[in-house]
């Protein structure tokens, strides 16, 4: 009885380690497959690392070349301005030139009795 014991636990014992080997190598190529997504993951952000920063390379350059644009259009954005302030002044003044003109040749009437009118 002894024997039938002990060649049972043997047999349990070779079965256990088989169900630990097949898990193991389970878990190993578990831990390989996560390897390769890693490294993928990581090519991936480099290449994504290396895009941005040569987006943000072309967004300075932009606003590099926005801002000088702008330099150079705001003397003729004021030159306008300057142009409109000399029109409106001349306008004021032909305009104040007019009325005093108009004022002069206007005759104001003097006052006049009502007239009354009978209906019979």
């Amino acid at each position: 009885m002894l024997e039938w014991s002990a060649a049972i636990a043997a047999v349990a014992f070779t079965i256990l380690v088989i169900y630990l080997i097949l898990t193991l190598r389970k878990v190993m190529a578990t831990l390989a497959e996560t390897k390769e997504t890693l490294s993928d993951a990581r090519t991936a952000v480099n290449g994504i690392t290396e895009e941005a920063e040569e987006l943000i390379h072309t967004a300075n350059q932009i606003s590099v070349d926005v801002k000088g644009k702008m330099e150079a259009v705001d003397p003729l954005i004021e030159s306008a301005h300057d142009i409109g302030d000399m029109i409106h002044d001349v306008t004021s003044s032909i305009k104040r030139t007019a009325l005093q003109k108009n004022n002069r040749k206007t005759i104001h009437p003097q006052e006049s009795k009502p007239v009354q009118i009978k209906l019979k």
